[in-house]
C-alpha cells in the first residue's frame, strides 16, 4: 500500500486507488491512514464523524463506510492480476487482512507499503542529527529532503473533524520545525542571498511566526541590506501587536539590536562585531503520527 496525505489524501493498493470520492468514508479513510498499521477505536471514528454527538444508528453507518472501504480494496487487489499460484491461500492479500476488524476498532494494514508521513519524520530525523552533529552540508541534504516530500497542506480536501485537525496541526508544526532547521543549515553554509525571496514569502505567510522573521533579518543583513532588516522586525512587531498582543522575543529583540549596531558602524572597520548568520530557538521533538491520546 502506498499512502500519501502530504497534499491530497491518496491511498493506493497494488497500484490501484481505493480512495474515495464522497465525504464521510473519505474522513474514515483519512483517519486510519493516520494511524496506520495501528487500531483506531470505533469511539475515535465516531467522534470524527460526529464531533457533536453521534446520532441514532451511528454504528450501522460507521460500518457501511468501513464496507465501502473494503469494497475499493477488493476491487484494487482484482484490478492487481491473480496471485501467485505459488502463494498459499492463506497468505494472499485480501480486503479484510486489509482493512481488519479488531476488538473495539478497525486497522489500515499498509502490508510493509510507503507512507509519506514516515518517510517524512525519518528524514527529518537525518537532518535534526546532522545538525546535532555540526554537518551541515549533510543536514541541509536530508531536511530539503523531508520537506520536498510536501505536496501541499496535510489531508487537503479531507473534511477535518476534531481528531484529524489535531493531526494537522501536528504535521504543520513538525514542518515548521525542519524548515527552521534547514534554513539554519542554509544561512549557515553561507547561502543568505539565495534565500532573501523564499524568506520573504514565507514571512508573508506565517506574519506571527518569529523564526521565520528572525532567518529573514540574519539573510537581510548578512547581504547589507540592513534597513530591509529592521522592516521586518517592525512588520513582525505590528503583527504580534494585532494578532496576539504580545511584543516579539528577547532574541527578536536582541537580534533587531545587532542590526541596528551594524549599521551604525558600518564602513567602521576595528569594531571587531559579529554579524549573526542565524537564530536557534528550541526546537521541538517529533511526534510518533498517530498519536491520539
Amino acid at each position: 500500500m502506498d499512502v500519501r496525505i502530504l497534499g491530497g489524501l491518496s491511498v493506493r493498493e497494488n497500484g490501484v486507488s481505493i480512495t474515495p470520492t464522497a465525504a464521510a468514508p473519505r474522513q474514515v479513510l483519512a483517519l486510519l491512514t493516520a494511524s496506520a498499521d495501528q487500531v483506531v477505536p470505533v469511539t475515535v471514528l465516531t467522534e470524527e464523524l460526529w464531533p457533536s454527538g453521534a446520532p441514532r444508528g451511528a454504528r450501522a453507518e460507521l460500518q457501511a463506510h468501513i464496507a465501502g472501504l473494503r469494497a475499493l480494496v477488493a476491487d484494487a487487489l482484482r484490478a492487481a492480476g491473480p496471485a501467485d499460484p505459488r502463494t498459499h491461500w492463506s497468505d494472499r492479500r485480501t480486503a479484510d487482512a486489509v482493512l481488519v476488524a479488531q476488538p473495539g476498532g478497525y486497522r489500515l494494514d499498509t502490508g510493509g507499503g510507503a507512507h509519506d508521513v514516515w518517510q517524512f519524520e525519518r528524514a527529518a530525523g537525518a537532518g535534526y542529527r546532522a545538525m546535532e552533529a555540526g554537518d551541515l552540508s549533510r543536514a541541509a541534504l536530508r531536511l530539503g529532503e523531508a520537506l520536498a516530500l510536501w505536496r501541499g497542506d496535510p489531508y487537503a480536501g479531507v473534511a477535518a473533524g476534531p481528531r484529524l485537525r489535531r493531526e494537522i496541526e501536528r504535521l504543520e508544526a513538525s514542518r515548521l520545525s525542519v524548515l527552521d532547521q534547514w534554513l539554519e543549515a542554509q544561512l549557515g553554509l553561507g547561502r543568505h542571498a539565495e534565500l532573501v525571496p523564499e524568506l520573504t514569502g514565507l514571512v508573508a505567510r506565517y506574519r506571527t511566526n518569529e523564526p521565520l522573521h528572525a532567518h529573514l533579518m540574519a539573510a537581510l543583513l548578512r547581504c547589507g541590506r540592513h534597513d530591509e532588516a529592521l522592516t521586518a522586525y517592525e512588520r513582525l512587531r505590528l503583527a504580534l501587536a494585532a494578532e496576539r498582543g504580545t511584543e516579539p522575543s528577547a532574541r527578536l529583540r536582541r537580534l533587531q539590536r545587532s542590526v541596528l549596531a551594524v549599521r551604525h558602524t558600518e564602513g567602521r572597520p576595528g569594531l571587531g562585531l559579529r554579524i549573526p548568520t542565524q537564530y536557534a530557538p528550541p526546537r521541538p521533538r517529533l511526534v510518533p503520527a498517530g498519536s491520539f491520546g
